[in-house]
């Protein structure tokens, strides 16, 4: 995948082009910003689940959708949610409408919780894997960005073991450039220089 040249002009490793200028919002505001709040890395971690075959831009599209049905992303909301209120799901237009995904919400957030419980903030077990500090890299193209590494394979593997779904290594490793733990822009892009250290 090349960079994209949105319509105010700006180099992108994706979004911002006519009809796509949220995509590009996304991209500069947040993809690779490191996030520490549990809130917001339930969030990622339910939409990056239900990105499963599908695309990235896709699942922005319903973002609000997502918002709406589980509650704000507020973690005990979603796990104290029935199985009426689950299955309820399956006609909302404004998410991807797979059993699997929308009962893995509950059971993801379960273990969510369980892991603020015992360290803490799911935060601070996510970022303990890079003693705080972003891993920085520096691709000179799309081509040069692993589709899973070591690093999302441990979490993945720890993520399965407490009980989580959707957690396989290359989702994790799509989790972890959105919410900063990983910075993969692209030379070119101009959020690159940002990255550099």
């Amino acid at each position: 995948m090349d960079l994209v040249e949105g319509s105010d002009g700006k180099m992108r490793c994706f979004g911002g082009q006519p009809g796509k200028e949220f995509y590009g919002e996304y991209h500069d505001a947040e993809w690779g910003v490191p996030v520490h709040d549990d809130r917001t890395l339930f969030e990622f971690l339910i939409l990056e689940g239900a990105q499963a075959g599908l695309s990235w831009e896709t699942i922005l599209r319903k973002r609000d959708g997502y918002r709406a049905a589980f509650h704000d992303f507020d973690v005990e909301r979603v796990a104290a949610m029935t199985d009426a209120e689950l299955e309820a799901l399956r006609e909302d237009a404004g998410i991807v409408r797979n059993r699997l995904k929308i009962a893995s919400a509950r059971r993801n957030a379960r273990a969510f919780i369980a892991m603020q419980e015992e360290f803490g903030s799911f935060a601070a077990w996510l970022w303990d894997h890079v003693d705080g500090t972003p891993i920085v890299n520096h691709p000179g193209s799309f081509a040069d960005v692993p589709a899973s590494t070591p690093l999302s394979d441990t979490i993945s593997k720890a993520l399965k073991k407490r009980g989580m779904s959707f957690v396989g290594s290359t989702i994790v490793y799509a989790y972890l450039q959105a919410v900063g733990v990983v910075n993969d822009h692209v030379k070119g892009c101009w959020k690159y220089p940002s990255c550099r250290t």
